[in-house]
């Protein structure tokens, strides 16, 4: 069966959904018949809603083609699903062409001082005269805002006046981690291109909350990546059951399947395109070894035994807009635990703000989360938003606590070796300023214990995320419109 027979869309739509059961081990696969995996490919359901296996000759209805339902099974999928994966990008090159390789910008001979990096965002911001001391330098007096975290004090450094020099406005947020123009490649996937090569999953992008409109990753083809919500998701994406394992190596390897059609088709195509697609075949084989690559690692990882973790997770997603902060609290724990299994190396987690209206201590705040971060000023307003940052704060102090006590396989802490950033991409949401975005760095072999003012805007925000990358080992000189670091830090 070609992918003209069953239409374009419903193939290319169809293999999507699979490829994103073989990325997340096999949630909504359906294996009919006995409870093992069948020798019949043909018996394989995507969506558990065919009565039975497929013929071959089994005709399809326009009703069935027109809802993107059709009943084919997995033989018929890798007949035609290297279609979808050559053609289009000869069409579409901008949206469907394959990110281009990184630059061998490798570290030093010494060994890094850091191995990891994690990236926080708060979407609404940070009350700064909360957050920021009076003081700069070594001797300042921790902020209420700080002063939970107090234990850590010589483990963190907090940057002021720092920005992009970035636009204003809530759609600028998405700057943050790349910079000056919106789509340019994040800081994470920077690293992530660097030290994230060995681990199970190269990186991890998490939310508390309802994912918003904003954005926080991007790629180097400027693709924004979709985040994680839901903390039973990503527990049993890091520690599948045997059950889940071996789904997930059934699928994978189904998907080394379509990689192989997909790769002698495009090589055929090769001796009948212009230079132009020629170019952008190139960078399709190399989407191709990268997705190769991944799979190979997801399958060594199901072929030894999986890290024993001691967590016990909530009878229920707290996904709810006013379990936020739980939400929160429990992804900043799990990124706890995917570091110490060496799940991966590089995560990110985005804190929604939107209209929730939170109980603490037993009190009812006044306003919902996002009118609070508008509070025009209003003592009552700001007592309630720096109420509700002061959780963050603790999920972040627990975190960091969690680190220290962790070692990794070298019996180092892990909060020496790991470098992470809170921070946001809005300065002040009351005037929806992303200027003078407060920033705090923790762990990763820094000379801490500093307030760091950008007296005279002397440096630029991406002058920290260069000293970042530096401390990872990867070699640059610039990051977006930055090209100086922060000498006195490191």
């Amino acid at each position: 069966m070609t992918a003209t027979e069953i239409g374009h869309r419903s193939l290319r739509q169809t293999f999507a959904r699979w490829y994103f059961d073989c990325q997340n081990v096999g949630w909504r696969a359906t294996i009919k018949g006995p409870a093992s995996f069948p020798d019949n490919p043909d018996s394989f359901s995507m969506y558990g809603n065919s009565p039975t296996p497929l013929s071959k000759s089994q005709p399809m209805s326009k009703s069935q083609l027109k809802r993107g339902h059709a009943p084919y099974g997995r033989r018929s999928l890798l007949k035609g699903a290297s279609l979808t994966f050559a053609l289009p990008c000869l069409e579409s090159a901008p949206a469907l062409a394959a990110e281009k390789p990184a630059p061998d910008n490798s570290g030093p001979t010494d060994p890094p001082a850091a191995k990891r990096l994690v990236c926080i965002g708060s979407n609404l911001g940070l009350h700064r005269p909360a957050f920021y001391p009076e003081q700069t330098g070594n001797d300042y007096s921790l902020s209420p805002l700080l002063a939970n975290l107090a234990s850590h004090r010589d483990n963190f450094t907090v940057f002021s006046g720092f920005d992009h020099e970035a636009a204003n406005g809530h759609k600028n947020w998405d700057n943050f981690l790349c910079g000056k123009r919106i789509g340019d490649v994040s800081l994470d996937q920077i690293a992530a291109k660097q030290i994230g090569l060995t681990t199970r999953f190269d990186s991890i992008q998490l939310c508390a909350g309802d994912i918003p409109s904003q954005r926080m990753i991007f790629t180097d083809t400027g693709i924004p990546l979709p985040m994680l919500n839901r903390p039973s998701v990503l527990y049993h994406k890091l520690f599948a059951s045997a059950d889940s394992r071996a789904r997930s190596e059934y699928l994978l390897r189904s998907g080394r399947s379509v990689l192989d059609l997909a790769t002698e088709d495009a090589k055929r195509l090769q001796k009948q395109v212009s230079h132009s697609d020629r170019q952008k075949l190139s960078e399709y084989f190399t989407s191709l070894r990268d997705l190769e690559n991944r799979m190979s690692r997801q399958l060594k990882h199901l072929s030894t035994s999986d890290a024993q973790v001691d967590y016990e997770l909530p009878t229920y997603d707290p996904i709810a807009p006013t379990l936020m902060l739980e939400c929160e609290q429990i992804m900043f724990d799990l990124m706890a635990l995917a570091l110490q299994t060496d799940s991966t190396r590089v995560a990110t987690l985005f804190i929604a703000g939107l209209g929730q209206v939170f109980t603490l201590d037993g009190k009812t705040m006044r306003a919902g989360y996002h009118a609070l971060s508008h509070h025009g000023n209003d003592p009552d307003m700001i007592r309630d938003l720096i109420r509700v940052e002061t959780e963050h704060m603790r999920c972040l102090n627990r975190f960091l606590t969690q680190l220290k006590e962790k070692t990794d396989a070298e019996g180092r802490s892990l909060l020496d070796t790991t470098i992470v950033m809170f921070g946001t991409g809005m300065g002040d949401a009351s005037r929806h300023s992303n200027r003078d975005l407060p920033t705090l760095v923790a762990g990763g072999g820094f000379k801490h214990g500093k307030h760091i003012n950008n007296t005279g805007k002397s440096h630029l925000l991406g002058d920290v995320f260069i000293s970042l990358l530096r401390q990872l080992g990867i070699k640059t000189d610039s990051f977006s419109n930055a090209t100086r670091g922060i000498d006195q830090w490191t």
